[in-house]
């Protein structure tokens, strides 16, 4: 038998020492259903921008993670409320970075739409059906009547819609025990994004995503704290809403809203694609 080499046993020694080593510790609040898209959307989102190309090309991951979604029903329903609520958040912006990949690069520019835009897709959001929770659902299903049954209407802005308008797709996933803290960072972050809300001190107004419009029930029944106070005369929506953003007002801000002299104005929803393969849109 001939002697080994010393470069092979410094090899065999390296490769046991780093197969001794014990693996890192999950980060803390981890979910092991979320892990993998934890994974995807930390290399893929960038300031709520995807790389689709590159999902795209690499698309395995998401769709092995995407077929896990389809828990048994008995599993869903033995889950905490926050459980069930990252789960659909999760969910919703999963079949939609699906649905983007699955025509990318999307073409056909229209008058409504003249960048690419996930509306371009036919029944996008109202006909394609995804599996989850043992049944098949589609986006609006998700958005329109599993979420309201939360009565949490942070949720509403967590969702990534394949659109610039929406609220920042964020790179890691939602898990029940991180979720308080990740709502309150959307909370915080709906002021400081241009696509959310502006205000406007020179000209009296506040700009708000039609998100809120869209939602403004459960907006009302979350925040609004009725019809007294100096906001008394505003109608329920503008009063809940602000009685959401104040908490992270900066001194000027509040100022400005606690004068009342303010109008509150719906913008149009931005529906070109969050992509950020070519840049950030144009």
């Amino acid at each position: 038998m001939r002697p080994l080499t010393l470069a092979v046993v410094v090899s065999f020694l390296c490769t046991y020492a780093l197969q001794a080593q014990p693996r890192p510790p999950a980060a803390p609040g981890s979910d092991p259903l979320h892990a993998p898209l934890d994974e995807i959307l930390d290399v893929n989102v960038r300031d709520g921008l995807v790389y689709y190309r590159a999902l795209q090309s690499q698309r395995g991951r998401l769709d092995r993670y995407a077929a896990s979604l389809d828990v048994p029903a008995a599993t869903y329903d033995a889950w905490s409320r926050e459980q069930r609520m990252a789960f659909w958040v999760n969910a919703y912006n999963t079949f939609v970075l699906q649905t983007v990949i699955n025509r990318y690069p999307i073409r056909g520019r229209s008058a409504d739409y003249p960048a690419s835009s996930i509306r371009q897709i036919p029944g996008a959001f109202d006909k394609a059906t995804h599996r989850a929770a043992g049944r098949n659902v589609t986006l609006d299903e998700i958005e329109k009547t599993i979420l309201p049954e939360f009565k949490e209407p942070r949720l509403f802005l967590a969702l990534g819609r394949g659109a610039v308008g929406s609220g920042r797709l964020r790179s890691e996933a939602y898990t029940a025990a991180r979720l308080e803290a990740q709502l309150e960072a959307v909370q915080a972050e709906f002021i400081r994004d241009e696509q959310m809300m502006t205000i406007d001190r020179a000209d009296a107004t506040m700009s708000v995503t039609a998100i809120v419009s869209w939602n403004s029930e459960h907006f009302i029944a979350a925040y609004d704290p009725g019809a007294t106070g100096p906001m008394a005369q505003r109608s329920p929506i503008e009063r809940a809403l602000v009685a959401f953003i104040t908490p992270h007002l900066f001194p000027l801000e509040r100022e400005f809203v606690q004068q009342n002299q303010f109008r509150v104005l719906y913008r149009p929803f931005d529906w070109r694609l969050n992509d950020l393969t070519g840049g950030p849109p144009k």
